[in-house]
């Protein structure tokens, strides 16, 4: 097994909606890619998980800020396959390292394992999964300024969802969190029609999703599939 296809099997199994949304990229070196930031994103949410005092988690972000100065000072990347992947995607796509750094601040949050405010989770939606999604979007043809802001809000409002399903927000703050993130849906899905391009919606084919997990449920691997499927047809979450 390839390592590309490790990667893939890794997101499969870790992230099950954003590698269904993935299967719709029909190019395999932009599916690579995109699995490519997925990964990145994944190992970034894992340091507050696995470490065992914020501190540690800390010292696993710092790793990561340094793989990205190797990425981007041309130099030799560490061995490890996400940075790999991550470094042939940034140079072969031309990605800036900024909102790649940003991804990694978003995530000092969670090194406090208190429950999220509504406008913390809003932020650490935006900044992990969303911006993800833009840059996601970004690799798969959207070159305007307006479709990586909405692949960004879009799958910030999956990854809201999800947020709110695992209790991470505040059980004060949970209901009007949800109302916000079912509104947000709705804008999402009345938006301008070609706003995104056919080739980057699987970037945020997943947030289809986000209903459901709204509602406490979680969906069967088949309906997920079902609804994703729909979604990239009609193009809309």
């Amino acid at each position: 097994m390839s390592e590309t296809d490790d990667l893939d099997e890794s997101l499969r199994r870790t992230d099950p909606d954003r590698w269904l949304a993935s299967r719709f990229i029909a190019d395999p070196r932009m599916r690579a890619d995109v699995v490519a930031l997925y990964g990145y994103d994944n190992e970034l949410g894992r340091a507050p998980r696995v470490a065992s005092n914020p501190l540690l988690g800390e010292i696993r972000l710092t790793w990561w800020r340094e793989a990205l100065d190797e990425i981007f000072e041309d130099r030799r990347v560490r061995s490890h396959p996400v940075a790999l992947a991550l470094a042939r995607a940034a140079r072969e796509r031309g990605l800036e390292r900024a909102p790649l750094e940003a991804m990694i601040d978003a995530r000092y949050r969670e090194l406090d394992p208190s429950p999220l405010a509504r406008s913390e989770a809003r932020r650490l939606a935006e900044g992990a999964a969303g911006a993800a999604a833009s840059l996601a979007a970004q690799v798969l043809g959207a070159r305007t300024e307006a479709a990586r802001f909405a692949a960004r809000d879009w799958a910030a409002l999956w990854s809201l969802s999800l947020l709110l399903l695992a209790g991470r927000v505040r059980a004060e703050d949970a209901d009007l969190a949800r109302s916000a993130a079912r509104a947000g849906l709705d804008e999402a899905r009345t938006a301008e029609r070609g706003l995104l391009p056919v080739t980057a919606f699987p970037a945020v084919a997943q947030a289809t999703l986000a209903d459901a997990y709204l509602r406490g449920r979680r969906p069967s691997e088949l309906t997920k599939r079902m609804r994703i499927t729909w979604a990239v047809a009609r193009g809309r979450i």
